[in-house]
């Protein structure tokens, strides 16, 4: 999904949210890119970030922060994979 809640309202981003949630729940990988940064955080279990067109890093939904993401994307650090 590529920005799957630009422009909507509060309501209608809530329910997206729920409906991902329960197919990521059900086993279903779902590909997301979003410049909200708190939407990637709440939404992920593994986010990749990339630097000059690679892969500089991966980090577990539940350690990410906007610092590590931001770090990571102006290629200052490797991540874990």
């Amino acid at each position: 999904m590529h920005e799957p809640t630009r422009g909507i309202d509060i309501q209608s981003k809530v329910e997206i949210y729920r409906l991902l949630r329960e197919l990521a729940d059900r086993g279903v990988s779902i590909l997301l890119f979003t410049s909200d940064m708190l939407e990637l955080i709440g939404l992920s279990d593994r986010i990749y970030v990339m630097y000059e067109g690679t892969i500089a890093g991966a980090i577990a939904g539940e350690e990410a922060t906007e610092e590590k993401i931001m770090t990571m994307s102006s290629g200052q650090a490797a991540g874990d994979d």
